[in-house]
């Protein structure tokens, strides 16, 4: 293998939201290893601190979007812009380049691979949704729909990111992305979740090695920490308490399930919702505390320490981090069998039931509330959650680019 002096990374962002995040911290391993790098992103701003390239603007990405809500043909517009990044790509002169997340509004998706297969370099794609091989949605489990093995068309989920209310292109995209996405010589898949890696085994993308990396934490950010202030100021002391975290809520992550939870709990249980619009605050039962989107992470910390229990009652996910930041606070998780999140448990931090069962998630709870710490200790959730150290995952990133 060639040694690596330049890597290039293509995602929608960087250094922000999960995937941004993780670009940051392989380029950070990168420097170590003393190889420089480049992240190209298309959306909002990025560190500083980092060596980046703009792909257009916000006026194209909002062309862009408003576009694909028109024709369903995401991902296919932005030429101009695309263009550019093959001329920087060109200039760059990359020996790898480390794609992410391709939708998003600002590049053409057609462009770009139609590139990156002509010019022979190595190419590494992290998947972190199923988008690459379905011709429209991101996920399909919530409406189990299993087109995107043979063929989409007529998509039940036209109105889901990225969404389109006019025109239903899955036909045309799934045929555009099979040919364009298989054929290279040169590409290896990297995905966050077992899950994932068996979706892509049954879809046109089973050609390809597919390695799996799970997404990391930063374990010093999510640590138990104190919680007196919390519990005061929204009136906790003596409560057990129940927390779930979503951006957005809606029902696929579990919303209605909630609410259904509330009206079974006892007066002495409060349910705690991270995330949720004002709107959707002003609709729930008054034993579930609504509390809106937080930026920071240390009153999440703050949160994850508090909870007895925290829930996922998601119906589709492909490796959620929420459910190993809980942990890393020493806090035990219930989740739903759906996806990946139940990949990050064991039976001695945590409980899987079926999808959709809020009955036996509560029972859940109750099971691990008469346990008392002699099983789902804090320490054997912090002790699980080592598994997923982010530092750890970037260096297996640097493993798999062979540096």
């Amino acid at each position: 293998m060639s040694e690596i002096k330049r890597v290039l990374f293509i995602n929608s962002i960087c250094g922000v939201g999960s995937t941004g995040r993780i670009i940051a911290g392989i380029m950070d391993r990168l420097k170590a290893h003393g190889v420089d790098s480049l992240c190209c992103y298309g959306r909002f701003s990025a560190p500083a601190s980092l060596n980046t390239y703009r792909i257009g603007s916000d006026t194209d990405v909002y062309i862009h979007g408003i576009k694909s809500r028109i024709t369903d043909r995401h991902g296919l517009y932005s030429k101009a812009v695309t263009k550019k990044l093959i001329k920087k790509i060109e200039e760059y002169d990359p020996e790898l380049i480390h794609v992410h997340n391709v939708h998003g509004y600002y590049l053409n998706y057609k462009l770009l691979f139609e590139y990156l297969k002509s010019s022979g370099r190595r190419v590494i794609w992290t998947l972190h949704d199923c988008w690459s091989f379905t011709g429209h949605c991101t996920h399909f489990q919530y409406v189990s729909c299993d087109k995107w093995k043979s063929g989409c068309d007529h998509c039940p989920q036209l109105r889901q990111y990225p969404a389109s209310y006019l025109m239903d292109g899955s036909d045309k995209n799934y045929r555009l992305k099979k040919s364009l996405f298989t054929g290279f010589n040169n590409m290896k898949l990297v995905t966050p979740s077992n899950y994932l890696k068996d979706r892509v085994g049954e879809s046109f993308l089973k050609e390809y090695e597919t390695v799996v990396i799970p997404t990391g934490i930063d374990r010093e950010v999510f640590s138990p920490t104190d919680t007196s202030d919390i519990r005061k100021r929204y009136s906790l002391e003596g409560k057990k308490v129940i927390l779930g975290v979503a951006n957005p809520w809606r029902e696929r992550k579990g919303l209605n399930d909630f609410i259904k939870l509330a009206s079974i709990t006892d007066e002495d249980t409060a349910i705690v919702m991270i995330g949720l619009k004002e709107k959707q605050k002003k609709l729930l039962p008054a034993n579930i505390i609504g509390i809106v989107k937080t930026d920071s992470v240390k009153e999440m910390a703050g949160w994850y320490s508090l909870a007895d229990v925290f829930m996922n009652l998601t119906y589709e996910d492909t490796f959620p981090t929420t459910n190993i930041e809980a942990l890393s606070c020493g806090t035990p998780v219930i989740t739903y069998d759906a996806g990946g999140s139940s990949e990050s448990l064991n039976d001695d931090v945590g409980v899987v039931v079926k999808t959709g069962d809020v009955s036996a998630s509560y029972e859940a709870f109750g099971k691990i509330i008469a346990a008392n710490g002699t099983k789902y200790s804090r320490e054997a959730c912090m002790k699980r959650a080592g598994d997923y150290r982010a530092e750890d995952r970037f260096e297996e990133y640097i493993k798999v680019y062979g540096i």
